[in-house]
């Protein structure tokens, strides 16, 4: 192996703005992600908090403008900004105020080793499962299941693709792994379209939660 490695982030960044940079350099120590806004007013972090992680993130803005949101308060924040967030359980979010803006976002929890997140697989999966490709979702969800330590996500969402697929035993053993792992993804089996298969099935209403 190498003892380094380059990039230029334009090559990674895909069409969605989303720069994978953790994955495809495979960053072990800490999760790391560019973001870019191609308009202004887009959002380049979606509001969320760390809390089922505990990680602190830290944001760059190596290019353009953005306007973070952070516990309530709002952060400007031109090229060369850090954003620095302790606080697992504080909300944060960003949006561009320029075209082109690119935020690097780095994270992990503060002293433990860094394993990865499932989000970063489950991101493509979404758009896999939204665009009516069950059998290319269910590929890379087992092509990728064993590099994570949080697997419930993926179960899920691999319970979803097999459902589609008309795969029913293998979706309920999935969901049942998924609810026992996070009891939590209990409360999106009623609503869930991928589901709708299984609803009728007398196993569904067995699922725990």
């Amino acid at each position: 192996m190498s003892a380094y490695e380059t990039r230029q982030l334009s090559d990674l960044r895909r069409d969605d703005g989303w720069a994978p940079i953790r994955l495809a350099l495979d960053v072990q120590a800490f999760g790391i992600n560019g973001w870019t806004a191609h308009e202004a007013d887009e959002v380049l972090i979606p509001e969320h908090d760390e809390v089922p992680t505990g990680h602190e993130e830290l944001y760059v803005v190596v290019s353009g403008h953005a306007v973070f949101t952070v516990a309530g308060d709002e952060v400007d924040g031109p090229a060369g900004t850090v954003v620095f967030v302790r606080d697992p359980a504080a909300k944060r979010a960003a949006v561009a105020r320029e075209a082109d803006t690119t935020v690097l976002s780095v994270g992990a929890k503060a002293g433990e080793a860094y394993t990865p997140q499932p989000w970063e697989t489950n991101r493509d999966v979404f758009a896999l499962l939204d665009t009516g490709k069950p059998a290319e979702a269910k590929e890379l969800l087992n092509d990728a299941i064993e590099r994570y330590e949080d697997k419930s996500t993926l179960y899920y969402n691999l319970a979803c693709a097999e459902a589609l697929l008309g795969e029913t035993d293998a979706a309920f053993d999935h969901l049942r792994a998924a609810i026992e792992g996070n009891p939590s993804l209990a409360e999106y089996l009623a609503e869930d379209n991928d589901l709708a298969s299984l609803r009728d099935d007398p196993r569904f209403r067995e699922l725990p939660g």
